[in-house]
């Protein structure tokens, strides 16, 4: 059975979401709170394992315009060392208006600021997540 989580790596905090039990919606976790390069690369190892992930998905911020910047080589960096750290695939996917989505939908809910941070990153997991299990989805519903 295949079980999915998900990374929304910033440089202060990172989101964290896994896969329901049939893959079809994706769940916020909580959010990690950053701590340092190599204790951080560990922690995401340690929840990808605690949370039974036979893969691992993790945003990829781009420009608008779908080019790289240099946010998208620090995680790019960061997701080559988790690679290293873990024993299950890790891939990435297209993290563009998650995070944007994710406040609009707390701030409709009237969250204050403050609160936001420590929800934010982790619904912005879960719509990268989201993302990824929908073209998963579509592809197995083709081949059927």
């Amino acid at each position: 059975m295949e079980r999915y989580v998900a990374f929304d790596i910033g440089d202060r905090r990172i989101g964290v979401a896994v896969s329901d039990p049939f893959n079809t919606y994706a769940l916020p976790s909580h959010t990690y709170f950053r701590k340092g390069f190599r204790q951080d690369i560990a922690a995401l190892a340690a929840i990808a394992a605690e949370k039974g992930a036979t893969a691992i998905v993790c945003g990829l911020p781009v420009n608008f315009d779908g080019s790289e910047s240099v946010q998208t080589q620090k995680t790019a960096q960061f997701i080559r060392e988790l690679k290293a750290a873990v024993s299950v695939p890790v891939v990435c996917e297209d993290e563009r208006f998650t995070t944007m989505m994710a406040h609009d939908v707390l701030i409709s809910e009237g969250m204050r600021r403050e609160k936001r941070k420590n929800y934010v990153d982790a619904l912005a997991a879960a719509n990268i997540l989201d993302g990824f299990l929908n073209k998963l989805n579509k592809n197995k519903n083709k081949e059927v």
